[in-house]
């Protein structure tokens, strides 16, 4: 089910958007990992329902993009 709170939204907004850098940014260096990480970042929102497991895990993915290069 939709969760459609000012949290869920505003997390999805934030995490879709450093996602979809993160994928520009691996696209035009041809690196795979931001690639991949940035697509994961876009799309695991639409599947979290709850709040605070969905900011833990777009923190962690985020931390992922640095610490993963």
């Amino acid at each position: 089910m939709l969760n459609l709170s000012a949290a869920n939204l505003i997390g999805g907004l934030v995490f879709g958007s450093i996602g979809f850098v993160a994928f520009i940014y691996g696209k035009r260096m041809n690196l795979w990992r931001p690639m991949l990480l940035g697509i994961a970042l876009m799309v695991y929102p639409y599947f979290i329902n709850d709040d605070l497991l969905m900011i833990a895990i777009g923190t962690i993915g985020t931390a992922g993009l640095f610490f993963l290069r």
